[in-house]
């Protein structure tokens, strides 16, 4: 019978084998005491299994309360357990209940986070995967041989639709492949997103019956699941081509449902992505995140970026872009989308590190800040990804190119 197997990154009082062993029989067959009936023939076909442990460090101090122990120190350890499919079937909230679920409240760990998982092979024959991934965003977007180069609409909300559509017109003409509304953006009180969606869509197709590519925009869609269907529809309707989703907000069945629908680029905001992973004992780590969101149909997922203005590190961004780009289930294709706080100078950076231009590279105010306007600001980011490929630095890129030297001046100095 198919597997599917995690990986957690524990911390516990008690022996190893004794936590595993617990968080094994707490997500499957097991509970705190012994019952009739949890027979060995039960047990033989639904009980997780403890796959493999490797011990690690031990520390003095729990890393989370609840805990009451005489011991005087807390072991760390990689645990991976398995379950039968027959568990949960391809039902992916109930997998997601069985692999997190109870586990972070059970008092025998002091810390705990997913840290990966693997699903069997015929999860392909239940879920389509995303329907554009790497190769249909750059198919939509015309875009070949370099990143996506894109930004957020800013101000994040105020702007009226007219004054949305003015800012998108600038912008298009710069040769941007890619703009989306910001995650705070939905329906406001001065821009409804009917109206919103008008006036955007007729300034992108006037552009893309001039010059034959059409920008992708990415609405903000998030809300009910009635609500998001309408407003999917609308964008189609109208000619657009992407829709964004505020993962954590919206959850994996109303984000699926969306994802199943085909016909537009689906472009995943984690914002709240601090409150699952920041914490290095408690929550998911990005790997097994994105995998979900891959079985859920999501094109697109952002990942942070090099030298971000958030807390994230290099080291956990560059991971991050790595399992976008590790292949899942044959073709499971997910774009990494890199934000917060970029401009053109963490570009060399950026690919040093992992070597790719399959990338939606985002800069709002490394766009929108320029000294000269977002129209420098966009032909910066395009200079600066052109001079990374060909293998200059960024002093020798502001040498030769004068819109990305004043990004230079402006941002060089912005962040310690």
């Amino acid at each position: 019978m198919e597997r599917v197997t995690a990986r957690y990154y524990i911390e516990t009082p008690l022996e190893i084998e004794q936590a595993a062993e617990v968080l094994a029989g707490e997500q499957s067959s097991g509970t705190f005491t012994s019952v009739p009936g949890e027979t060995e023939e039960l047990k033989k076909r639904f009980a997780a299994r403890v796959e493999s442990i490797e011990s690690l460090d031990t520390v003095q101090e729990p890393s989370l309360p609840g805990v009451v122990s005489d011991e005087e120190t807390y072991q760390r350890a990689n645990v991976e357990v398995s379950w039968s499919i027959e568990n949960f079937g391809y039902n992916l909230p109930v997998m997601i209940s069985t692999l997190q679920g109870n586990l972070y409240e059970l008092r025998q760990f002091t810390g705990l986070k997913l840290m990966d998982l693997e699903v069997s092979p015929s999860f392909a024959d239940h879920f389509a995967g995303p329907n554009f991934g790497i190769e249909g965003s750059r198919r939509v977007a015309k875009v070949q041989d370099r990143p996506l180069i894109g930004t957020i609409m800013k101000p994040s909300v105020g702007m009226t639709p007219t004054q949305t559509a003015e800012l998108v017109d600038t912008l298009v003409d710069t040769g941007i492949d890619f703009i989306k509304d910001d995650e705070l953006m939905g329906s406001t009180a001065n821009s409804p997103f009917e109206d919103r969606l008008e006036a955007v869509m007729k300034v992108i197709n006037r552009h893309a019956d001039r010059t034959g590519k059409k920008v992708m925009y990415a609405f903000n869609i998030s809300g009910e699941m009635d609500e998001m269907l309408r407003r999917y529809d609308a964008i189609v309707k109208a000619g657009g081509t992407c829709a964004m989703i505020s993962l954590n907000s919206v959850g994996l069945s109303g984000v699926k449902k969306i994802c199943d629908q085909g016909e537009l680029v689906i472009h995943g905001h984690r914002n709240g992505w601090g409150m699952l992973n920041r914490y290095p004992l408690l929550g998911i780590e990005f790997p097994a995140y994105q995998k979900l969101w891959r079985l859920a149909g999501v094109d697109q997922i952002h990942v942070n970026g090099i030298d971000n203005k958030f807390w994230e590190s290099d080291d956990s961004v560059v991971k991050s872009i790595k399992s976008c780009l590790t292949p899942m289930l044959d073709g499971y294709s997910i774009l990494p989308v890199v934000s917060s706080g970029q401009w053109g100078g963490q570009a060399p950076e950026t690919y040093r590190r992992t070597q790719t231009t399959d990338l939606l590279y985002m800069a709002g105010g490394g766009i929108m800040g320029h000294p000269g306007g977002p129209a420098e600001g966009v032909k910066a980011l395009k200079q600066a990804w052109q001079g990374t490929v060909e293998g200059k630095s960024v002093d020798e890129m502001a040498e030769i190119y004068p819109e990305f030297a004043k990004s230079v001046d402006k941002f060089g100095g912005a962040r310690s």
